[in-house]
């Protein structure tokens, strides 16, 4: 029986996306579905945490800043964009904490001047990358309609430019789709990408690097969380799922939905020892697991109802966690050749 697919990514005629921080994680596998989808694409990245051999010879790089309004108004202008999906941005919680001014400038400041970019050139499609931290934790499926309470200065500093987004729509001719991620993993099934930052701290990437011998222990933060083993439950969905959704929301655009907000996950939910123990049978390779206290931001349970995206016709592909891991555990083989 022929795989299912998501519905058709490419209905429209061709368009040229500016993706901004597509030569990093989810930009990256992003840019491959447009093109693998017909689209012409330009990336924008400064390549702080990204990385140039990741963008493959088919799409243009632009090295640069994103809150460079004069660049930005030069890229659309000269390669006659049509659509834009934003991803740089900074999006370690933690981090976010020690550092809030720098999630301010990056994720809201600089979406500021991206969006004014786009109201200049009449670039009427925009597609913003946003997350599951702008909510709060919940026991149940977590909607569109819940309420937002971002606990971290990262959570604060997206909904920020998620509000930007939505005021420039209503005053301006931009239509946006908003995707709100929980947990990306996973990589290209094809191999041509996945998650390559050093010092990652996503916690997939975590297990397996130490499963390799990467690290010399993975830490577990709290495991006297309200849930039935104690320890975190998030909703993990693939990050080649994720980007058939992004290309999904701009078919919509194109046809002329009015803008939306869309959670992106399977609606599953697995505790952090759930995940380890997968990737310790998925390498065949026991780690060592160090207990550590809760960190400052981290919620119980995050778990997307995601009814919304696939009533858009959005049908996952790769939504098992061992599928998942195993591709995650691919690339990471991968790069034991020196990519960088």
């Amino acid at each position: 029986m022929e795989e299912p697919r998501t519905r058709p990514l490419n209905p429209q005629p061709k368009l040229t996306c500016l993706v901004t921080g597509g030569a990093g994680y989810i930009g990256g596998h992003t840019v491959l579905a447009l093109l693998d989808a017909g689209h012409q694409v330009i990336v924008l990245d400064d390549l702080s945490t990204g990385f140039r051999w990741s963008v493959p010879s088919t799409a243009k790089l632009i090295v640069g800043d994103v809150g460079d309004f004069d660049l930005v108004c030069r890229v659309i202008r000269t390669n006659k964009i049509t659509s834009i999906l934003h991803f740089a941005a900074k999006t370690v919680v933690p981090d976010s904490f020690q550092d809030p001014l720098s999630y301010y400038l990056t994720n809201a400041v600089k979406t500021r001047t991206l969006l004014a970019a786009a109201v200049s050139e009449n670039v009427s499609d925009f597609i913003f990358s946003s997350t599951a931290a702008v909510y709060e934790s919940s026991e149940s499926l977590v909607s569109e309609e819940q309420n937002v309470g971002p606990q971290s200065p990262y959570g604060r500093s997206k909904y920020m430019a998620e509000c930007m987004i939505e005021d420039t729509g209503a005053a301006h001719n931009v239509r946006y789709a908003i995707l709100r991620y929980f947990n990306v993993a996973g990589a290209d099934p094809k191999g041509r990408n996945g998650q390559s930052t050093k010092n990652a701290t996503h916690l997939i990437k975590v297990a397996i690097e130490t499963a390799l011998g990467k690290r010399p222990c993975m830490e577990i933060f709290g495991n006297d969380y309200p849930t039935p083993d104690g320890f975190a439950v998030r909703d993990y969905i693939h990050v080649a799922d994720l980007a058939n959704a992004h290309v999904l929301a701009l078919n919509r655009l194109r046809e002329g939905s009015e803008s939306f907000t869309v959670n992106c996950g399977y609606g599953r939910g697995y505790s952090v020892r759930e995940v380890v123990d997968v990737v310790k049978a998925v390498t065949g390779i026991d780690f060592k697991v160090r207990f550590a206290p809760r960190r400052t931001g981290d919620l119980a349970s995050v778990v997307a109802n995601s009814d919304q995206l696939r009533s858009f016709g959005w049908i996952p592909r790769y939504d098992e966690l061992s599928t998942i891991v195993q591709h995650a555990y691919r690339w990471e083989l991968e790069l034991a050749i020196d990519r960088h």
